[in-house]
């Protein structure tokens, strides 16, 4: 059995010294044993020592500081590509979220499976290095450009599928319904084409994408995914919560202003107002963004135990507001946390985004720490939990039974140097960066080492080729 030492790990119970995750073969924790604690050791006067230097010795990994690993809660792999194409500003002097997704559109267009497969390994590469060990990918692209659909509807699907048995990343696969473009119900223009289902090939496509996810390792998922209120039909919304009952249901809600304004319009009520008054949101939810809430919505929505999936380098970059975690986690709510456009890749920068957006909102320091957590744990313990539920994984702790999702942090780094039990993870967050990242571990695949993925250079390489392609097209 593989086993891994840490110095330090960060169990339920608190920081532990001297600790070793045994891993089993099916990528769970098979056991955790630390210095105050010999209940997994069954042989007399065995110590710790005798599972890291004894016949086994090879197969165990010696690291520094050991953490559950999050998942990226939402993430649309192709607009990686994009990153760093839409930072001029055009005609309109308001440029806004509205004018990037006219930008996005365009983009698209462009891409074939090939570079959707490329692009997204890519991506999950990077989230890997940065220390998430699931991608939660909320795939709207479907069809070929201008809108015809493959001969096999799932295709793109399974090119998602395929970067994730390149990556080893976890995957929880939610394909996405996409009927309109806007809650009149008009149709899709150009650009939105290749995202066009109604609830027959929606259901087909699913169950293409099902069957795909087979594919995967047993710890992948597949859950179901209506875009947004503004996307799709109200009589649809609780036909699309019968496909899969017990699988992840995820969705955009209350983002941006206009959105707002739109289903406040249409509909009758606020967004969030809306779909609490007649949709049952339970656990198994995660609405994306929330950026536009009221203060009775905040906690409304954090009573119902659904994740909110926040992206907040994105939410930034997009300039769609703040959201309100000081009220949110003060009701017991759920966060989970993600790249969502995938402009930039990396959880300490998403963490201490949320964090500096709360403190720059309130003129406050500290702002989602607790007398008994400091930011950073609290932050962390907060993403883990919701992230494995908004991904319908067992994972979020170190504990036996669970996916061994766990990451590694460099204590040689000048930043952790003296730091011990929460401070490291403040400094992680704060001071630091993901070159802190050392080794990650998906359901007990070794597919980080030493801060680099596994296969870094084949993925690198067939990325560097999209991008050169697409270059040469745009």
């Amino acid at each position: 059995m593989k086993s891994i030492h840490a110095k330090t790990a960060l169990l339920p119970e608190g920081w532990r010294n001297d600790v070793v995750v045994g891993l089993g073969e099916d990528g769970r924790i098979a056991f955790v044993d630390h210095a105050s604690s010999r209940s997994a050791i069954t042989e007399p006067g065995a110590t710790l020592n005798d599972r890291t230097n004894g016949p086994d010795a090879q197969s165990t990994h010696q690291v520094a500081v050991l953490l559950p690993a999050p998942a990226n809660v939402h993430s649309h792999a192709f607009q990686r590509a994009m990153a760093g194409l839409t930072e001029r500003r055009g005609q309109d002097p308001c440029d806004s979220f509205w004018t990037w997704r006219r930008l996005m559109y365009r983009f698209i267009e462009r891409l074939t499976p090939e570079q959707v497969e490329a692009i997204a390994a890519f991506v999950q590469m990077e989230m890997l290095e940065a220390g998430y060990a699931t991608n939660v990918e909320f795939h709207y692209l479907h069809h070929q450009s201008g809108g015809d659909p493959y001969d096999n509807l799932a295709e793109l699907s399974e090119r998602i599928v395929a970067a994730a048995l390149s990556s080893g990343i976890g995957m929880t696969l939610l394909p996405v319904h996409y009927q309109f473009g806007g809650c009149d119900q008009r149709p899709l223009v150009e650009g939105q084409r290749r995202f066009g289902t109604n609830l027959d090939t929606y259901t087909q496509l699913w169950a293409g994408a099902e069957s795909a996810v087979k594919q995967l390792p047993g710890d992948a998922h597949i859950g179901v995914a209506p875009h947004s209120l503004r996307a799709v039909a109200r009589k649809t919304l609780p036909l699309l919560m019968t496909i899969a009952p017990e699988a992840p249901f995820h969705m955009h809600l209350a983002e941006q202003i206009a959105e707002v304004k739109e289903i406040q319009g249409a509909w009758g009520a606020r967004p969030v107002e809306w779909l609490l008054e007649n949709v049952d949101v339970t656990n198994r939810w995660c609405l994306i963004h929330c950026t536009q809430m009221q203060s009775h919505e905040t906690t409304k929505l954090a009573e119902t135990g659904a994740v909110a999936g926040l992206c907040p380098i994105t939410e930034s970059s997009l300039g769609d507001g703040i959201f309100d975690g000081v009220r949110f986690l003060g009701a017991k709510g759920c966060i989970g946390i993600g790249s969502d456009s995938n402009v930039r890749i990396s959880l300490s920068e998403e963490l201490r985004t949320l964090e500096y957006s709360q403190r720059l909102r309130d003129h406050s320091r500290a702002a989602l720490a607790t007398t008994e957590y400091s930011t950073g744990r609290r932050l962390l313990d907060a993403v883990v939990r919701g992230g494995a539920q908004a991904a319908g994984r067992d994972s979020g702790q170190i504990v036996a039974g669970q996916w061994a999702d766990l990451l590694s942090l460099d204590d040689e780094h000048p930043d952790l140097a003296g730091r011990t039990g929460d401070t490291i993870i403040d400094s992680f967050v704060f001071a630091g960066d993901d070159r802190m990242v050392r080794e990650v571990w998906s359901a007990g695949r070794h597919k980080v080492t030493a801060g680099q993925h596994v296969n870094r250079e084949t993925i690198v390489r067939r990325y560097r080729h999209v991008m050169q392609s697409l270059a040469e097209a745009l």
